[in-house]
This record gives structure tokens, sequence and C-alpha cells, in this order.
């Protein structure tokens, strides 16, 4: 773990995970309460969505009933697109509707976001234009959302080549990196059906990239999430404060 100066400016670098996502919450929870300042903030996935929500001035606490009042089974629909089965508009939606049609540099406080070009397989930041395309870019898991046209590139879910983007923090200026890594703990379950099954495969990969991304973190926080499934919203109130228990206990090492 890195030494904190506290001349550093601390960056926050929050992982994919779906459901799962919900346990960052807890985290800024706890980041409110011990009132550590985050200069700048990083998403991919899910990680993404909240990173965005916080990057705009909400706070945890109106982050959670965002969460809470989301009807998760309705935040896609059905895509004619051969590309893919399902479009995760009403995903982008979310930010629109709880913080406007808004672009990266009306941020409060910087922010990025991962995606991946689905031709290339290249690692693409997002950090200026729409938010609302962005985190629909980089929540968009492959073969189930269609992907995003940003910038003449299409774009899908960033965990690919980047979960926890801890480096991306760097370019945003900060010294301190702090990563939330929803995987580092997690054993996957059972699938019950063809989507877990697409899901269980997918973070396989994304595990083990992970490992290797998150090395230049100062501070990486690893909630154990073993005993949630990644898609079951009623998980929700138990995965904060899951999250907020974990970052509490890691944030004293600063």
């Amino acid at each position: 773990m890195g030494i904190f100066n506290r001349k550093e400016k601390i960056g926050l670098a929050l992982g994919g995970g779906a459901v799962l996502g919900a346990a960052h919450i807890g985290v800024l929870k706890a980041i409110e309460e011990q009132k550590i300042s985050v200069n700048c903030i990083a998403g991919t996935s899910a990680g993404a969505l909240v990173a965005a929500l916080f990057a705009f001035g909400k706070s945890s606490d109106e982050i959670e009933k965002i969460a809470m009042d989301l009807d998760w089974f309705e935040i896609s629909e059905l895509s004619i697109s051969k590309y893919g089965l399902l479009s995760n508009k009403r995903l982008g939606k979310i930010i629109t509707d709880n913080i406007g049609d808004v672009k990266f540099s009306d941020a409060g406080i910087p922010l990025a976001m991962v995606a991946t070009d689905i031709a290339t397989g290249e690692k693409v930041v997002l950090k200026k234009g729409k938010v609302e395309e962005a985190v629909m870019a980089t929540t968009c898991i492959p073969g189930i959302f269609s992907p995003v046209e940003i910038n003449k590139k299409m774009l899908v879910d960033g965990g690919i080549v980047d979960n926890v983007p801890v480096s991306v923090l760097k370019e945003l200026g900060a010294g301190y990196l702090i990563g939330v890594d929803l995987y580092a703990e997690h054993t996957q379950q059972k699938p019950g059906n063809i989507i877990e099954i697409i899901l269980n495969t997918y973070n396989f990969v994304l595990m083990n990239a992970t490992k290797l991304q998150t090395g230049d973190a100062d501070l990486l926080i690893k909630p154990d999430l073993s005993k949630f499934n990644m898609v079951d919203p009623e998980q929700v109130p138990d995965l904060i404060k899951k999250g907020y228990a974990e970052a509490k206990k890691a944030l004293k090492k600063l």
C-alpha cells in the first residue's frame, strides 16, 4: 500500500460488476463519513454509473435512493439490432433523469469512464462528450446489449480491457490511487439461467485481468461479495452495507 501524502490528489476507481455495483454506494458512504475528499473519479460498467452520479454532486444517500427506486429488470429493452439482444438506452436515461443531459466538462469532480472498441479490442477512455452515451457504452455487455457508437467507434463494456480503471486516475491528475474491486474476493455461483452463464463466463476473464490492472493502486478495497449474485436486485441493501463495512475498515489505513 502506498503512503498517503496529504498534498496529493485522491483518485477513486470503481470497477464493474452488474448489480454488485451497489457495493460502491457503501464505499462512498464510508468516504463521506470519514470526510475524505475525492479529487477525481473513474469507473467501468456499473462503477461508471455510480461514478457519474457522484461526480455530478449526488451524495451516497441520494445514489442509494436512485438504486432502491430502480427497477433493475426494466433498465433494458428488446432491440432489433443484429449486434445484440437488448438496448440499454433506459440505463442512459437514469443519467438524464437524475443529473440532466450533461457533458463530462460539466462535472463537479473530474470524471472518466472506460469502454472497449469491439472492432480493435483497444481501450477507450471517455472523458469528453455526453455522459449518458458514455455510461451506455461502458455498461454494454457484448452479445447481450447492442454496442454504442461514439466518435465512429463501436464501443462495449470497458471491463474487457480495464475493469478497475486505476491507471485512468493518473490521467486525471491523481497522486494517491484508491481502487474498488468487486471481483477480487468473489467466487462465482452455479448459474441458474442463460444470462448467468454468459455473465459467469465473462467474469472469469475479468477476474484474472483485473489482478494485473490494480497493481498500481495505493489502496485497494476488496469486499467479499461471494454470497451475492450479479443479477438479483433484492440484494442491493445488503450489498451497500457490505461495501460500507469493507471500505470503513480499509480507509482507516489512510
